[in-house]
């Protein structure tokens, strides 16, 4: 199993709105090519922060990739990818993103170096930290 985080505009689609789909949904709008080449190598099974950009920029849940990577089907693009992911749980203590800034294992990871890719893998030991910082409720409570 692999580790991912995935980004979203809260206005747009939120990890409530995920939530409020059993089944899951479709995880689409991504153009970037970096972004894309980590979704494509996403595989059913795998979990992903969710993390809400704009004005919150925190991790707010965990969510379950339930289908491999496939072309989007509304797309003229074969190379345009999705995948399918429905919410695991929240997270009960977010973790903002000046928390992440203050943990050195971050310090060379994309979500700090390149903050307008929306799709990134976590090694396991960040996954783990975020985890743990998520626990210890160091950042702001959960609305």
């Amino acid at each position: 199993m692999r580790y991912w985080l995935l980004k979203t505009e809260p206005s747009d689609y939120s990890f409530r709105d995920l939530e409020n789909e059993p089944s899951g949904t479709v995880w689409d709008g991504v153009k970037n090519y970096a972004a894309l080449k980590h979704l494509r190598d996403m595989e059913k099974g795998d979990q992903a922060f969710v993390y809400h950009t704009g004005r919150e920029r925190r991790v707010v849940g965990v969510a379950e990739v339930t289908s491999d990577a496939y072309p989007d089907p509304n797309e003229d693009d074969a190379k345009i990818a999705v995948v399918d992911v429905r919410a695991l749980r929240r997270l009960e203590h977010p973790v903002p993103l000046a928390d992440l800034k203050n943990e050195p294992a971050f310090a060379d990871h994309p979500l700090l170096r390149q903050a307008r890719l929306s799709v990134m893998e976590l090694p396991p030991e960040l996954w783990k930290r975020v985890l743990a910082l998520a626990e210890e409720g160091a950042g702001e409570l959960a609305p």
